[in-house]
């Protein structure tokens, strides 16, 4: 249907923004990055800046294009995707600090803020229907647990707020100045039950939360849904003129998930590779699966329901690893003298290792609760482990130890993709996108251990093409996704599981279980 025109697709990420320029093929003409902050306050309290985010934004959407060198009168859409972060804005339209010293900057709290287990519990403790579509019980990483804190530990910030965004949201207002919020971001982070058009006045009321209807836009509109035109002054901050069409916001994985799985959606678990790991299915009948978030009516893909699994630590333990571990095996410093990323050396130090023994970790075992376990246990309070620690040291025990937290990686997913299938899913094959793509080394853990093919994409950045897809049907260049994503989405490789390693990884999955068993006995032991 689209004959000409460009997409912009801006992604939010925990730790960068990113904005990709496409043409009516969904080639990548341009693409910029950059980097944005984190706050952090002990080991739960992690906030972000709005003013920065968007400052960030303005500069890469402005950046691509002048990359593409394009006549920016030609840009017919932008679509937005976020972490799912809660930003707290005043009736000025100014940033409230979330902080606990009351930095006005601080403006954001981010996913992986843990700082609300207490107001987890109280919302859990209602015993709500509700809780029904987000797996038994609402995630410490969702959005009410956090807005329950700020107004029990700072009721009159609480008070002074008059709008609480999600952010994909907060970007949609900032770009457009209009007060609406998306079905994606209320659905699937704040209890709304999108099959009802409604939230709970019952769980609400229970934690004394019936005042927050007042607080979030009124206009909800679906996936995808022009949400408006560029304000004046955002069109001049990003570089665009006023005639944009901006979609509705989207959470950054869901961005994903639509652009993996939009065009063949039966059976397509999305894995959405980052900082974290985000498991999407969607599914023509409601199927509850117990400790699993959803199911979602409409989130991702309009008329669909959405099982959405997750692991809280993936790239993030990843990072860890070899930053905890890595000064001994001098890995910065080697990476840097041969010009390499470091995981492109330690990779080759695990084909090394492998050359000598074809299975290194037989007796090293990861439990990868680093971060507590989103899905399918639901315990943010979950930790991770080692076992079958020797005193080896250098390169041969970085390798091993970082083969066995990407396995434990996999095994986790393996783990929510049963819980799945117990429920009633059917899952046939794995689409995957983020940053796991890069680690070919991590793919082929991937596939081994769930026993499944991997379909990548051609598009390198399919969150950010996600998000562009939203603008394109926004902007009514194609009637719907499935339509966009068969003109703007390419395959890309196939990565297939090795027979022969099979029954290693079978024994080895149930070693994994057990270890989380061993945690809870010792938590046991150790409990007053």
């Amino acid at each position: 249907m689209a004959q000409n025109g460009y997409f912009v697709g801006v992604d939010v990420g925990s730790a960068s923004v990113r904005a990709g320029l496409y043409d009516t093929a969904g080639q990548r003409l341009a693409f910029a990055t950059r980097p944005i902050s984190q706050f952090r306050h002990g080991a739960e309290q992690v906030e972000q800046s709005s003013r920065e985010i968007w400052q960030r934004i303005c500069e890469v959407v402005n950046s691509v294009v002048q990359q593409a060198d394009v006549d920016s009168s030609a840009i017919r859409s932008l679509g937005f995707d976020a972490t799912c972060s809660l930003v707290a804005i005043d009736a000025q339209g100014q940033g409230v600090s979330v902080a606990e010293d009351g930095d006005a900057d601080r403006d954001i709290i981010m996913w992986m803020d843990h700082r609300a287990a207490e107001e987890t519990a109280a919302i859990n403790a209602t015993g709500d229907d509700a809780l029904r579509f987000v797996g038994g019980e609402v995630s410490i990483e969702m959005e009410l647990p956090k807005v329950l804190w700020l107004k029990r530990h700072f009721p009159e910030r609480y008070q002074q707020t008059a709008r609480f965004f999600d952010l994909a949201d907060f970007l949609v207002w900032k770009a457009t100045g209009n007060d609406v919020a998306s079905l994606c971001t209320l659905t699937c982070k704040w209890n709304y039950l999108a099959h009802e058009q409604r939230f709970s006045a019952s769980m609400l009321a229970a934690v004394d939360l019936a005042d927050i209807t007042d607080k979030i836009p009124a206009r909800i509109i679906d996936v995808a849904s022009p949400a408006g035109t560029l304000s004046p002054q955002a069109a001049q901050q990003l570089g665009l003129h006023q005639d944009v069409v901006v979609a509705s916001g989207i959470i950054d994985a869901h961005a994903g998930g639509l652009a993996l799985t939009g065009l063949s959606p039966e059976g397509q678990l999305a894995i959405i590779s980052g900082t974290s790991n985000c498991h999407m299915l969607v599914n023509q009948q409601r199927i509850e699966t117990p400790g699993v978030w959803g199911p979602y009516w409409s989130a991702m893909l309009p008329g669909w329901w959405l099982t959405e699994g997750g692991q809280s630590a993936a790239g993030a333990l990843i990072d860890w690893t070899l930053q905890q571990q890595g000064e001994s095996a001098g890995l910065k410093q080697k990476a840097e003298a041969e010009n390499l990323h470091p995981v492109a050396l330690v990779n080759r130090w695990v084909e090394e290792l492998e050359r000598r023994e074809p299975f290194p970790t037989r007796q090293l075992h990861v439990l990868s609760d680093h971060h507590g376990n989103r899905s399918p246990r639901a315990r943010p309070d979950a930790r991770g482990s080692v076992t079958g620690l020797t005193l080896e040291r250098g390169e041969p025990a970085l390798a091993r130890l970082y083969l066995a937290t990407l396995q434990a990686i996999a095994y986790g997913t393996r783990h929510i993709i049963d819980a799945m299938e117990q429920s009633g899913h059917r899952i046939t094959g794995i689409a995957l996108c983020g940053g796991a793509t890069h680690n070919p080394l991590w793919l082929r853990e991937y596939a081994d251990i769930t026993g499944r093919e991997i379909q990548l994409i051609s598009e390198e950045d399919a969150v950010t093409l996600g998000a562009a897809i939203c603008g394109a049907v926004a902007c009514g260049a194609w009637p719907d996704i499935p339509a966009a994503c068969r003109a703007l989405v390419q395959t890309g490789e196939i990565i297939r599981p090795r027979a022969q390693t099979a029954d290693f990884h079978q024994r080895k999955y149930q070693v994994y279980l057990a270890l989380f068993d061993q945690q809870q006995q010792l938590n046991s032991l150790m409990s007053v």
